[in-house]
C-alpha cells in the first residue's frame, strides 16, 4: 500500500514538474511575442511620423519651387503607397517585410530628391518653417534607424528563444514562428562613387 503511494506521489511529481515547463515556455513565448509586436508598433509610429511630416514639407516647398510640381507629386505619391502597407505585428512575414521596406524606400527616395530640388532655391533653405521640418524630419529618421534596432533586437531574442530545444517543439506546437528582421537595402554595402 505504502509503495503504491509513493509510485503516485512520484508520479504526480514529474506531472506538476512537466506541466510547469510547459507552462513556463509557454508564457516566456508569448511574452516574446508581445515584445516583438509592442517593437513592430514603435517602428510604425515613428514611420507615421515622418508620413505626418511630409504635407506641412510639402506646402512648404510648394511655395517656392511651384514649377517642380513632378518631385512634389512624386513626394505625395510615394507618401500614399509608403502609409498604405501596413502589417499586422501577427502577420509578420520576410515577404510582408520586404514589401514595407520598399515602400518606404521608395518615399526615402522620393525625399531625396526633394532635397536635392531644395538645394536650387536658397530662399527656401532660410525659410525658417522649412528648416524646422527639416530638423524635425532628421530627428524622426534617426527615429526610425533607433526603432528599427530595437526591433531587430527585440525579434532577435524571440527567434532564439522558440529555436532553442526544446522550445522550438512547443513553438511548432503552439504555432509560434520566425520573424523576420529588418535588413540593409542591397548596394548599401558600397559607397557612392563621387566624381568632379
Amino acid at each position: 500500500m505504502k509503495k503504491s503511494w509513493i509510485v503516485i506521489g512520484i508520479i504526480v511529481i514529474i506531472i506538476i514538474l512537466i506541466y510547469s515547463s510547459f507552462k513556463g515556455s509557454y508564457n516566456t513565448m508569448v511574452t516574446y511575442y508581445e515584445d516583438v509586436s509592442e517593437q513592430w508598433s514603435q517602428v510604425e509610429n515613428v514611420y507615421q511620423r515622418r508620413a505626418d511630416l511630409i504635407p506641412n514639407l510639402v506646402n512648404t516647398v510648394k511655395g517656392y519651387a511651384e514649377h517642380e510640381k513632378q518631385t512634389l507629386t512624386d513626394v505625395i505619391e510615394a507618401r500614399a503607397k509608403a502609409t498604405s502597407v501596413s502589417i499586422n505585428p501577427g502577420e509578420l512575414t520576410a515577404a510582408s517585410m520586404q514589401q514595407f521596406q520598399q515602400a518606404q524606400a521608395g518615399l526615402s527616395s522620393a525625399l531625396s530628391k526633394l532635397m536635392v530640388v531644395v538645394e536650387r532655391y536658397p530662399d527656401l533653405k532660410a525659410n525658417q518653417n522649412f528648416l524646422e521640418l527639416q530638423a524635425q524630419l532628421e530627428g524622426t529618421e534617426n527615429r526610425i534607424a533607433n526603432e528599427r534596432r530595437k526591433f531587430n533586437e527585440t525579434t532577435k531574442i524571440y527567434n532564439i528563444y522558440i529555436k532553442k530545444f526544446p522550445k522550438n517543439i512547443l513553438a511548432n506546437m503552439f504555432g509560434f514562428e520566425q520573424k523576420p528582421y529588418f535588413e540593409a537595402e542591397k548596394g548599401t554595402d558600397k559607397a557612392p562613387v563621387v566624381e568632379f
